[in-house]
């Protein structure tokens, strides 16, 4: 999600990123009211709920208390030395304690925890859910010449946190199939532009040790400090997910030459040279919460148009702020600012790539995360923000504000104007 190799090795480190095969205990997932948006018939409610990654679930031999995976998350060579013989020894166990997890919600409102305490006792737990449809698939969210809307409050996230909301071009129904058929209901199937290696793929033993690729579209990556979106396009044909196979498609050097743009291209008012725009009591003032406002704007403003910019607005104490202006007098993402600001974006498709994903649809993810390899510095240290290295570490998080978290309310989506309001 827009962030360093060393840092996207990190998450990946935090969440298992396991998936899931044979069906166990039912899943209990909590609602979440979101609102599908029209200027013929307004904001309607949806019937939607998320569900937390199926790394954070249980996934044992069936009729026993054996992992099927090893402390280290690998496959357990002798539950599941090929898929079919997994998927017939596994069992993914539902959750139903989501608070647990750090995870609860209140009709449109979602709150993410980093830490939760158990008997005086801290732990880890640094959530990531997806926004299921009526249907448990995935809401596969068709952005182009539509915008995304939600509230947030990011008061509680220090230096060195991350609570982000981006797409996925994940498959909707979570690779669902007969040696997968927990899918979406069970928070399978996750790729991102990183292509990280997990145990499973799409639900089924990942024996091959591929990488899992996809589309990413970073709506909001943020703490109360600095803030960031940023499109990840990939070049191969498709969508869903993707098995990049060597390293040449894989990239597991860093030189951002595989299949995906790990980079992407970026818009961080900070890093862009807008330093006074967004944090404590700035423009975008962090000590309360916003309003978040993201536009697909097409070549011929029409859903099936080339994607030509992505733009930001935000909504505080009833006005609307517009985005930052930076170099060149940009304040949104064109081709033209990438051009500048990006050295592999153009190579991978640009604006035009990534819009093929958002018009054909893409998976609503949120999470929080801190970074123990990189303490969160490219998004808000250096030239990127103004925290340094010591505040953004986890043990000083951990120490000092143990009950960060972040929430996200009022998600909507739909028509360009539609899903928000100005005094």
């Amino acid at each position: 999600m827009g962030r360093t190799l060393a840092a996207a090795a990190a998450l990946a480190a935090a969440l298992p990123l396991i998936s899931a095969q044979q069906i166990g205990t039912p899943e209990s997932r909590p609602p979440l009211d979101t609102w599908k948006c029209t200027h013929a018939k307004g904001c309607v409610k949806q019937n939607t709920s998320i569900v937390i990654d199926a790394g954070t679930h249980w996934i044992h031999e069936i009729d026993g208390e054996t992992s099927c995976t090893t402390s280290d998350g690998q496959l357990d060579p002798d539950l599941c030395p090929d898929k079919e013989t997994c998927a017939a020894n596994c069992v993914i166990d539902g959750i139903t304690d989501y608070a647990s997890h750090g995870v609860e919600t209140d009709g449109g409102r979602l709150t993410l925890t980093q830490y939760v305490e158990e008997d005086g006792t801290l732990t880890s737990v640094s959530p990531r859910v997806y926004l299921v449809a009526e249907n448990e698939d995935y809401e596969a969210l068709q952005l182009l010449n539509q915008e995304l809307t939600f509230d947030v409050d990011v008061s509680n996230l220090p230096c060195g946190m991350n609570g982000a909301l981006y797409l996925s071009e994940m498959l909707a129904d979570g690779g669902r199939s007969d040696l997968n058929p927990a899918g979406s209901a069970y928070g399978t199937g996750y790729c991102d532009a990183q292509c990280y290696v997990s145990a499973w793929v799409n639900g089924e033993a990942n024996v091959d040790s591929n990488g899992l690729c996809c589309n990413e579209m970073d709506i909001w990556e943020a703490n109360s400090r600095a803030a960031g979106f940023t499109p990840h396009p990939c070049t191969y044909e498709g969508g869903g997910l993707y098995e990049c196979t060597s390293d040449e498609e894989c990239d597991p050097s860093g030189e951002n030459t595989g299949v995906c743009d790990k980079w992407g291209c970026g818009f961080n008012p900070y890093a862009l040279g807008a330093h006074d725009y967004y944090g404590l009591d700035l423009v975008v003032d962090t000590t309360k919460p916003f309003t978040v406002v993201t536009q697909f704007l097409t070549t011929d403003n029409t859903t099936t148009g080339a994607l030509r910019e992505i733009r930001r607005l935000y909504v505080q104490d009833g006005q609307v702020i517009q985005n930052a202006v930076v170099q060149g007098g940009a304040n949104s993402i064109t081709d033209e600012l990438c051009a500048t600001t990006s050295n592999w974006f153009d190579g991978f498709g640009g604006l035009e790539g990534m819009g093929t994903a958002v018009g054909n649809g893409m998976v609503l993810a949120m999470s929080i995360w801190n970074d123990a390899a990189g303490n969160m510095q490219w998004l808000d240290g250096g030239d990127a923000g103004p925290c340094n290295a010591t505040e953004g570490a986890p043990s000083y998080i951990e120490e000092h504000t143990p009950d960060t978290a972040v929430t996200f309310s009022n998600i909507r989506w739909g028509d360009i104007g539609a899903t928000f309001k100005s005094l």
